[in-house]
């Protein structure tokens, strides 16, 4: 396991009404604990010289059909891993159907892509590769392009006593590279861990309001902030979603769930990207859904007034890191 730093304790601070608002109960404190590890599965156990070929690997524009986008082309770190557009570009900049997702934290994920047709890790770090509206590089050809440059090979036999790529290795290496994609702590954190300085009082009774009335915490859950599972909450897109990968109509415009860590250089917000700002988020929830019947039970008009969403908004800023924290360093590529 990958150790990312100790758990965090949780105070209770409710004083009084215009005093400290704090967490209010044992349960609901212990569900926004940052772990103490990094999660790695058994058949694909985490090494250093894995994760840094999957970063190698991960920014190398090879790996798409005319060698000009890579994974972090559209998972930039400047921009929270996403690309700071409403809705992602694919190859010769062909205009995708959805929102490019974060890689933060995935490593607690457990069903990937908007729509979740993806079950591991590993078999999500391909798709984009062998999409033809995406990277549109076909397997076959990527690994006899990969296996032809020499600077791989010592990268490989570190990571896997090999010098030849196949599928797998591709597919674990990234997968071990965006595991180790954790946000990183942030003022919210050093509030649960018991500095009343850390946040805000608005923040705080942002924090009331995400647990209790705007309903926000029975899908954004978790130290993560997201229960990753999928749901419909009225947006209005043709896409239906989860719906459209099971053949259901029952989950019909259903989507992931995201994480909220480093939310504020994630904009664009939704699957499609259509709402600009946090703001809009919030007033989207507190009653600009609309009715149909895959709706989520979870959504109903909040009658939030304009302070409470001020407070929503300013308790998600506190999820944010330092802006002036020094970001991943870049691989050199192999020759």
């Amino acid at each position: 396991m990958l150790k990312i730093g100790s758990f965090l304790c949780v105070v209770a601070l409710l004083i009084g009404s215009s005093a400290v608002i704090g967490l209010a109960s044992d349960d609901l404190r212990s569900e926004f604990k940052r772990p103490g590890e990094v999660p790695f599965p058994e058949e694909n156990p985490f090494s250093e010289a894995k994760a840094y070929l999957g970063k190698v690997l991960f920014f190398d524009p090879r790996l798409s059909g005319d060698d000009t986008m890579s994974c972090a082309t559209c998972h930039n770190p400047s921009f929270g891993w996403e690309d700071g557009l409403a809705l992602g570009k694919g190859m010769n900049g062909n205009m995708l159907g959805r929102h490019s997702q974060t890689i933060f934290d995935l490593a607690w994920g457990e069903l990937f892509f908007w729509d979740g047709r993806a079950e591991t890790l590993e078999e999500q770090a391909l798709g984009p590769i062998d999409s033809g509206e995406e990277m549109n590089q076909r397997v076959p050809e990527l690994l006899q392009e990969l296996n032809a440059i020499e600077g791989y090979k010592p990268l490989l036999r570190a990571a896997f006593n090999t010098d030849t790529f196949n599928e797998e290795i591709i597919g674990k290496a990234i997968a071990t590279f965006e595991r180790t994609i954790v946000s990183p702590r942030t003022a919210f954190d050093d509030w649960v861990d018991g500095d009343e300085a850390a946040i805000s009082a608005s923040a705080k009774r942002g924090f009331q309001l995400f647990t209790g009335k705007a309903n926000c915490a029975e899908c954004h859950d978790g130290w993560a902030f997201t229960d990753s599972s999928f749901h419909d909450i009225g947006l209005e897109s043709e896409d239906k979603g989860r719906g459209q990968f099971l053949k259901d109509a029952d989950f019909n415009h259903s989507f992931k769930t995201p994480g909220l860590r480093e939310i504020s250089i994630r904009a664009p917000y939704m699957h499609n990207g259509s709402l600009k700002t946090l703001r809009e988020v919030v007033e989207h929830y507190n009653d600009g859904f609309i009715q149909r019947p895959t709706l989520s039970d979870d959504m109903f008009r909040l009658n939030l007034s304009e302070q409470e969403i001020d407070d929503i908004v300013s308790f998600m800023k506190t999820l944010d890191s330092d802006p002036k924290r020094e970001l991943i360093s870049l691989p050199v590529m192999p020759q």
